[in-house]
């Protein structure tokens, strides 16, 4: 039997994810760069692929928002103090996908970041806010993550109270600079709505962006739902699961991020696919009751396959950037006109995004920087391990 490695690592939760951290430099030689050693031990430190779906024999949750990895280091970029890497690992394919972020773990960053040094000692005050900045590397964007700092150190606890976390914990303001797609238009086909043909299901209407994480939404009702579904309704459901994954596939593909249907089994973190209604009250996965009152808009958004039981972070910053200008789908469900913040239902509550949209003659609609309120804390440091053999085959 082959022995085990042990890697320094961090097991962290930020917002409604969790993921298990690493420092660059503490990783194996092969795999402190990108390819087949780095995925491989990822994976076996997750516990994938997995085809019981549970994940059993690694740290992984068995669900989109706890099979999750981060790389940090330490940042040469200017006016950045950290580079973030995440890795969203498929439970049951051999597979990782590094084409998005996670606005969730974002929150955990610069928690993570001063913990491991990788602040000077100088920024950080004896009470007070320090910003860590963030260079978000797989979609090469700023993040800026707001610290609360008590008495010289990272304050994790407090009354802030995050619907889809069970305790409260210490607020921490993420702000997402710029997070339109820097390669493009916000509207990669240039319309706020679409008409996108989706094979054995037929045309609907959609509004596909790329903000915070390139998205699809469609109206709930247009595919048969109210927007105040819980996950057993959708994730029970295997035809409304294949229906989704249909309306993602083609969508990439209109979008632009494929260049052929089959490669969408290949690229399963984006786009999200979400749809919207307008307000209606409705009881949470906890059995609380929002109002709909509470809320603009309904969204409930998939990710890796299944329905998310809160809401992904990214596609917070999707749906305030899509519901900050005037005409988008969400934009409609919201009630429509200017806006400068949205207040949404997901199934575990709701949550305030704000989100500052202007037409430019010359890129169109921007939004300036999309704000929400995380929370963050570490809840396990010291070592993971891995068979050696995981290693030694590089």
């Amino acid at each position: 039997m082959s022995s085990q490695v042990k890697i320094a690592a961090t097991y962290m939760r930020g917002g409604t994810s969790k993921g298990v951290f690493f420092m660059l430099d503490d990783l194996p030689p092969a795999a402190q760069v990108a390819g087949e050693a780095r995925d491989k031990l990822l994976m076996r430190v997750i516990g994938s692929p997995d085809p019981y779906g549970k994940q059993i024999d690694g740290m992984g949750g068995a669900t989109s928002s706890t099979s999750k990895t981060v790389i940090v280091s330490k940042s040469e970029r200017t006016n950045h103090d950290v580079d973030y890497l995440f890795g969203q690992i498929s439970i049951d394919s051999p597979f990782i996908d590094w084409s998005g972020n996670c606005g969730n773990l974002s929150a955990a960053i610069g928690p993570f970041a001063i913990h491991a040094g990788l602040v000077p000692p100088s920024r950080i005050p004896e009470n007070g806010i320090v910003e860590v900045r963030v260079w978000q590397v797989n979609i090469s964007k700023t993040i800026v993550v707001h610290v609360p700092i008590v008495n010289g150190s990272v304050q994790e606890t407090g009354a802030f109270q995050l619907d889809g976390v069970t305790f409260p914990a210490a607020e921490i303001q993420v702000d997402f600079v710029d997070p339109a797609d820097g390669d493009g238009a916000m509207f990669p086909t240039g319309n706020l709505i679409d008409d996108l043909i989706v094979p054995d299901i037929g045309t609907l209407n959609v509004t596909m962006i790329n903000a915070g994480i390139p998205t699809v939404f469609v109206d709930a009702a247009a595919i048969g739902y109210q927007g105040t579904e819980l996950q057993d309704a959708i994730n029970n459901d295997e035809a409304a699961l294949v229906m989704f994954e249909k309306i993602r596939a083609h969508a990439a593909l209109k979008m632009g991020l494929i260049d052929d249907i089959d490669q969408a089994k290949q690229r399963q973190h984006t786009p999200k696919v979400a749809f919207v209604a307008k307000p209606s009250s409705y009881q949470t996965s906890s059995g609380k009751t929002v109002l709909a009152s509470d809320i603009d808009v309904l969204v409930r958004a998939l990710s890796m396959g299944k329905l998310h039981h809160a809401m992904m972070g990214t596609a917070a910053v999707a749906i305030a950037s899509a519901a900050c200008v005037p005409g988008t789908l969400v934009n409609m469900a919201a009630g429509g006109g200017e806006k400068q913040s949205v207040t949404f239902g997901h199934p575990s509550g709701t949550l305030k995004v704000g989100a500052k949209a202007s037409e430019t003659k010359q890129n169109g609609w921007i939004v300036e920087k999309a704000v929400m309120s995380r929370s963050a804390r570490v809840l396990m440091e010291g070592w993971v391990r891995v068979p050696a053999d995981t290693i030694n085959a590089f």
